[in-house]
């Protein structure tokens, strides 16, 4: 049966070209980011589907009144596999349907929403254009796997998930937490999720824990004086930048343990953005504004962490005479998935037959969609093999990218 997907696969790359350029015609990007949402993109994703033997679709239309229709939509297509009853695990492949902006058109070399192919270079024929590999490649190559199986009438060991989602590039306020926040249901404890949208050049890198994160903005009141008497006054930005040290190196050594699945392989504290205070040199500033962004190892919750910052926070207040505020601006957890999960295991086994490489599981600094799935219970893995090139100018996907990791993806079908 491998050997039949694959072919069916390795001859499909005309339908790949295909469907990438049709979805970069659709320009999906989000209301918050000046654009018109996913139901162009969906509806024809939707029909294409459809036209292409997919035909158990299933939408989900989150409102949104900003968007064209009024909706983001999510999509799920299903391909029945040979144990489908309520207890089985299934295996769910989420992408996203939505790009971000092209950013300066001057720097792309062809318009963003007409894909360009080129076949020069030692990499082999690339896509050019928004969105093809941020996340048509993981998108088009789940309708690939997911085809092979009904072109060929071979029904895969569990049943098969696609996973469509809107809004993934500004919250996924629309998309995957809005599915967890209202169709809970859709999903089982012993489903295996993957989500083709991060990883590396050579396909070894499985990410299968995030880092917590924290951004807190800390405002800082004291009492403005002349410069020539401090005394007089309470020097907010003196005790700002006390308070910025203290949290970087005490928080540091409270959360201290490492982890080698990281890099880096502890928790970071980091002072980063400032707000301006007086515009003049010889003014004592009576106010200052700071932000801190946290990376925190999984092991240690945001609320032990909250907790020893008030305690920080106290012993300033007390020792400059100032009073301390801060306001949560991000706040995520996200519980690892097991090194030895199902998901993870499948793909050790199924990426070295497509690409011949041996993977790795990690973690991560950032945040990914993984996080809202793993946070009730799913065990998901975030993989493709990338360019990396999401997000720049002239953002492009390998043909034979798209090809391999549809395989991998025919591989853990066959369980």
């Amino acid at each position: 049966m491998k050997e039949k997907l694959f072919s069916w696969i390795e001859n499909a790359e005309a339908l790949a070209v295909e469907l990438e350029t049709e979805l970069t015609k659709r320009p999906a990007v989000s209301p918050g980011s000046g654009g018109e949402g996913e139901l162009e993109k969906c509806l024809f994703l939707e029909s294409w589907l459809k036209s292409h033997g997919i035909t158990q679709l299933e939408r989900y239309d989150a409102p949104d009144e900003r968007a064209k229709g009024g909706v983001r939509p999510n999509l799920i297509a299903t391909i029945p596999g040979s144990e489908d009853g309520e207890n089985s695990s299934r295996l769910w492949i989420m992408s996203h349907m939505d790009v971000v902006p092209p950013g300066e058109e001057k720097l792309w070399s062809s318009d963003p929403w007409t894909v360009v192919r080129a076949d020069d270079g030692p990499l082999g024929a690339r896509l050019i254009g928004r969105g093809v590999e941020d996340n048509q490649q993981g998108l088009v190559s789940s309708v690939l796997a997911a085809m092979a199986f009904t072109a060929q009438g071979i029904k895969p060991a569990r049943t098969i998930k696609l996973l469509f989602c809107a809004d993934e590039e500004v919250g996924s306020v629309f998309g995957i937490e809005w599915l967890v926040k209202n169709y809970r249901s859709l999903f089982r404890k012993n489903d295996m999720v993957l989500v083709p949208d991060g990883g590396d050049v050579n396909g070894e890198l499985i990410e299968i824990a995030e880092k917590n994160i924290l951004w807190i903005k800390f405002t800082i009141r004291g009492k403005q004086s002349h410069g020539s008497r401090p005394d007089l006054g309470a020097n907010a930005f003196l005790a700002a930048s006390d308070l910025a040290v203290r949290l970087h190196n005490g928080l540091s050594v409270i959360f201290g343990d490492c982890d080698p699945l990281f890099d880096p392989d502890c928790s970071t504290f980091q002072p980063t953005k400032k707000e301006a205070n007086v515009p003049n040199i010889n003014t004592i500033p009576g106010e200052d504004v700071f932000y801190m962004d946290m990376r925190v190892l999984p092991r240690y919750s945001r609320n032990a962490v909250i907790a020893e910052i008030y305690l920080i926070k106290v012993k300033i207040e007390k020792e400059y005479h100032v009073t301390v505020e801060y306001t949560i601006c991000q706040a995520t957890e996200s519980q690892p998935t097991a090194a030895n999960a199902p998901i993870v295991k499948l793909l050790e086994k199924s990426i070295p037959e497509v690409y011949a490489v041996t993977p790795k599981p990690i973690g991560i600094g950032g945040g990914t969609v993984a996080a809202h799935l793993r946070n009730i219970g799913i065990d998901c893995a975030v993989w493709t093999k990338t360019q990396v090139s999401m997000h720049q100018p002239n953002e492009y996907a390998l043909l034979k990218n798209i090809i391999g990791d549809a395989k991998v993806m025919a591989l853990l079908g066959l369980g």
